[in-house]
């Protein structure tokens, strides 16, 4: 968690143009950002409002507080105190009607590895974060995070996250890579790793906000395509399960039946050999 004036309490509010994305299975959904971090406009608090639960998982340090900071209050928080865990929410707009957005921060603290799954449950997307001026970042998403998601949530939609893209044109930092036989990571690579891995691939920067509100779009149109497949998927359970329920009491009606034609067909047998 960041110690400024950005904090999880903030009342700031703000309205952002929505945007509207496809995924690979063609779904759109337009997406419109207007409320504040803890939803202090109450007129849109109810009940029957739909909920999408985003966590944030990769390496400390790789910017996953600054995005969801900069996103919430469009603003960015230069004070850095580590995260253990922080959650924020927001109301977002999905095809005219109002969707709360849980936003789970975790940390990537190896203290917290034995807690951290907690933040999993109920997850409708994740969003895979790593540092394209850290070259190891981008190699714990496969050593460490996707493995650790896998065992918790195989089945959630991916979102692979470049952050600090703005510090690839930074001189200071290219050269202090360098030096030390390294360079910021190639869009290309990180591509196909999204790739291999069935997910989304996006950079932004939550310093100048470039990309920042396309990541969160599409954390959105992911979590909302990704909750109407599995119902989709369990109305075709519930409905191929009903098929079978079915026939089994079909065939069963006919058994019974046949059970009791050849009883009786027995009884009339008996009944001819004894008159």
């Amino acid at each position: 968690m960041y110690n400024n004036n950005y904090s999880a309490n903030s009342s700031n509010s703000y309205s952002v143009t929505p945007s509207t994305y496809s995924t690979s299975n063609s779904n759109q959904l337009r997406a419109k950002t207007q409320s504040t971090i803890n939803n202090n406009n109450s007129h849109y608090e109810n009940n029957n409002m739909s909920k999408l639960k985003c966590v944030f998982v990769g390496d400390a340090l790789v910017g996953k507080t600054s995005l969801i900071v900069a996103y919430t209050t469009n603003g960015y928080p230069y004070h850095y105190t580590p995260t253990a865990f922080d959650n924020y929410s927001v109301t977002v707009w999905v095809d005219n009607k109002p969707v709360k957005l849980e936003l789970a921060d975790t940390s990537g603290q190896s203290k917290f590895d034995s807690l951290r799954t907690l933040s999993y449950g109920e997850a409708d997307v994740f969003l895979l974060c790593f540092n394209v001026m850290v070259p190891g970042s981008l190699n714990s998403i496969l050593v460490q995070w996707l493995p650790e998601i896998s065992k918790v949530a195989p089945n959630v939609p991916l979102i692979l996250v470049g952050t600090h893209s703005d510090q690839r044109t930074n001189m200071n930092t290219v050269m202090e890579l360098s030096r030390k036989g390294e360079k910021p990571i190639d869009t290309g690579k990180a591509s196909f790793l999204a790739s291999q891995i069935n997910a989304e691939y996006l950079e932004c920067s939550a310093l100048t906000q470039r990309c920042l509100k396309e990541v969160f779009d599409m954390a959105i149109v992911s979590a909302m395509s990704g909750k109407k497949n599995h119902q989709k998927n369990e109305k075709t359970a519930s409905k191929i399960n009903a098929k079978f329920q079915n026939v089994k009491n079909a065939f069963m009606e006919k058994q019974t039946s046949n059970s009791i034609k050849s009883g009786f067909r027995k009884f009339v047998n008996i009944t001819k050999k004894v008159f």
